[in-house]
């Protein structure tokens, strides 16, 4: 099927090296649904293999990969690790990682180019050069990748927060204090917003070990980067130190970033109108085009030729 178009060869190759580098190091990405009912059933054992095989190549390979390329300077590597923060990785060995598979796909792709060319399937300059454009992808991708994860996360959380601020809110009336109360929220929210629930875990941990709870709410907001969640530590700040009435602050809160939720949404919607006329310009208008001007085409060409002899 190749045979007449080596450079289709080539691509063919290139791109299945690159999903299955990509599977191996990121692994197989289960779906939320998947994720909640394997945690609820307790059937997590079958991907142990495959996750220790993951776990392997994470902390070994690419930690050896990466190391070589940390940033020497400070701002640089607290840019870097702030990034890797707000997007949720929280590892300690996230950066060599990171940097690990950032170089894998900008080296991989030339050396794959390199092997083609050296088999026989296309030329040295033509591998080189399409190992050279996929390694340009290879530069700039994972850090595409680390600002979709980011607004993925930061999604999650507008949405999950009004939620957690309204159980929150009764568990304060049913007489749990604010630290039991953010137990119960992370443990009640653990299937409908995992995400937020872990957070507010991380948080139980922080106050366990000495801080406020407005600290740890702070120090949340840092890792979500959210003005939301800065604005619920000032809060519960506030409450701290004045001993205001903490359920009517959050329940107006509360109240507050639902009614941001909702004009995010309506945002969303007027939106969408306007994003749909791409794809319409692009690809159905030029096929309506075709469909009812093709016919008069043909006989206009029909006429002409006519004319002409």
């Amino acid at each position: 099927m190749f045979g007449s178009s080596p450079i289709a060869l080539t691509a063919f190759l290139m791109v299945s090296s690159l999903v299955m580098l990509l599977y191996l190091v990121v692994g197989e990405r289960r779906t939320r649904l998947d994720a909640r009912l394997r945690g609820l059933s307790g059937a997590d054992d079958g991907s142990q293999a495959s996750s220790a095989t993951i776990g392997k190549l994470a902390s070994t390979t690419l930690p050896k990969m990466g190391a070589p390329f940390v940033p020497s300077d400070q701002d640089e590597r607290t840019k870097l690790q702030t990034r890797l923060v707000h997007a949720g990785l929280y590892r300690r060995e996230a950066m060599v990682v990171f940097l690990g598979v950032k170089m894998m796909l900008i080296i991989g792709p030339t050396l794959l180019g390199a092997v083609a060319s050296f088999i026989g399937l296309i030329p040295l300059q033509q591998g080189l050069i399409f190992g050279a454009c996929l390694g340009m992808g290879g530069l700039i991708g994972p850090s595409f990748w680390l600002d979709h994860r980011k607004r993925q996360r930061q999604t999650m959380f507008r949405r999950a927060l009004p939620d957690a601020l309204d159980v929150l809110v009764i568990c304060l009336e049913g007489g749990l204090t604010l630290q039991a109360g953010i137990k119960r929220v992370s443990t009640e929210l653990r299937t409908a917003h995992p995400a937020l629930a872990a957070e507010l875990a991380i948080v139980q941990r922080e106050v366990q070990l000495g801080r406020t709870s407005g600290e740890a709410l702070r120090k949340m907001g840092d890792r979500c980067d959210l003005e939301e969640v800065r604005g619920l530590a000032s809060v519960v700040l506030q409450s701290e130190r004045l001993g205001a009435s903490l359920v009517k602050s959050l329940r107006v809160h509360s109240e507050t970033l639902r009614v941001k939720r909702f004009q995010r949404a309506e945002v969303q919607a007027a939106q969408s109108a306007t994003k749909i006329l791409i794809p319409t310009i692009l690809f159905i208008l030029p096929a309506i085009f075709i469909v009812i001007l093709g016919p008069a085409a043909f006989h206009l060409a029909a006429v002409f030729n006519q004319i002409v002899h």
